[in-house]
C-alpha cells in the first residue's frame, strides 16, 4: 500500500489521542458488501471485539473468521448454525432498531459491563497497520470508538440508512464511530473540526442539522447545504481541511487522492 492510501485523514483537535490506538477496539460487521479493501480488512483481523449483524456472521465465519457475537432477529439461520454457534449468538427479535442498532447496543452493554478491553501500547493496532491516527469527535462523542465495515452494497436503502445511522449514534449514544468502506471512510462530526489531508484527497460533506457551515482548505467552500448531493465531490487542497459548523455532518473522506 503506498503512502497516500495508507494515511487515513480523519478529524484531530488538542486532545490528539487516537482512541483505537492502544486501547479498546470494537469493529461491528454488517451484512453487506464483504471488504476487500486493505484497510477495512486490517480492521476486521484486527479487531479485539467483533459483533456481527446475525447474515454477516454466517459470512465471516464461510472466511474462517471467528466473530465475539452474533446479533439479530437471527431469522436467516439454519437450526443446525443456531446450535453450533449458540455460544456466541443473541437473538433480539425487537423490531424497533435494525440490525446495526442491535449490534451497537450489544457493544455498547459489553463495553460497560464485564468485557474490558487493556491497553497494549507495545502491539500495533488496526490503527497503526491501516492509519495514521483516529482520533476524538467534538463533545457529542465521548464515549467508545466503533469502527463499522460491510455497511454499504447490496440493497441501497439499507446503504443510506446505515450512513445515516453514523449521525444517530453519534448523538444519541455519544460513541465515536467510523464506517469505512472498500474506498473511503464515512465520519459524524459536531460542531468546528480540522481534517487531516492531502492534496487532491476526494471530501464529501452531508449536511443532517448545519444553519451555518462553512469550510477551510476545500476546493469549493461548504456552505449550508439542503440536499445531498450538493456537498458531494469536492477535493483538500493541502494538508488538512477545517469545517466550521453550528450542528452535526457527515464527512466522507477518499482513502487515496484522486491522480
Amino acid at each position: 500500500m503506498d503512502e497516500q492510501s495508507n494515511f487515513l485523514h480523519l478529524p484531530h483537535g488538542e486532545a490528539g489521542r487516537g482512541p483505537l490506538v492502544g486501547g479498546a477496539s470494537f469493529v461491528i460487521l454488517a451484512d453487506g458488501s464483504f471488504p476487500t479493501h486493505d484497510i477495512p480488512l486490517d480492521i476486521l483481523h484486527n479487531a479485539k471485539y467483533l459483533c456481527c449483524c446475525d447474515g454477516a456472521g454466517m459470512e465471516l465465519i464461510s472466511h474462517g473468521i471467528m466473530p465475539d457475537a452474533i446479533v439479530g432477529d437471527c431469522d436467516s439461520m439454519t437450526e443446525e448454525f443456531k446450535e453450533r454457534y449458540k455460544d456466541i449468538i443473541h437473538v433480539v427479535e425487537e423490531q424497533e432498531y435494525n440490525d446495526l442498532t442491535k449490534c451497537t447496543k450489544h457493544v455498547l452493554e459489553i463495553q460497560n459491563s464485564e468485557f474490558k478491553i487493556q491497553n497494549d501500547t507495545s502491539a500495533e493496532t488496526m490503527v497503526d497497520k491501516a492509519a495514521d491516527r483516529l482520533l476524538p469527535h467534538g463533545e457529542a462523542g465521548r464515549g467508545p470508538t466503533i469502527a463499522y465495515l460491510g455497511c454499504t452494497g447490496k440493497r441501497e436503502d439499507h446503504t443510506l440508512g446505515n450512513i445515516s445511522l453514523m449521525a444517530f449514534y453519534m448523538e444519541e449514544f455519544g460513541i465515536k464511530p467510523y464506517m469505512f468502506t472498500d474506498y473511503g471512510v464515512f465520519m459524524p462530526a459536531h460542531g468546528t473540526q480540522t481534517f487531516r489531508s492531502t492534496p487532491r484527497l476526494q471530501v464529501s460533506i452531508f449536511n443532517i442539522s448545519c444553519e451555518e457551515l462553512t469550510s477551510e482548505g476545500l476546493r469549493w467552500n461548504a456552505y449550508p447545504y439542503r440536499q445531498l448531493w450538493q456537498g458531494t465531490l469536492n477535493e483538500a487542497t493541502g494538508d488538512s481541511f477545517t469545517i466550521h459548523a453550528d450542528g452535526t455532518y457527515i464527512v466522507y473522506v477518499t482513502y487515496e487522492a484522486k491522480t
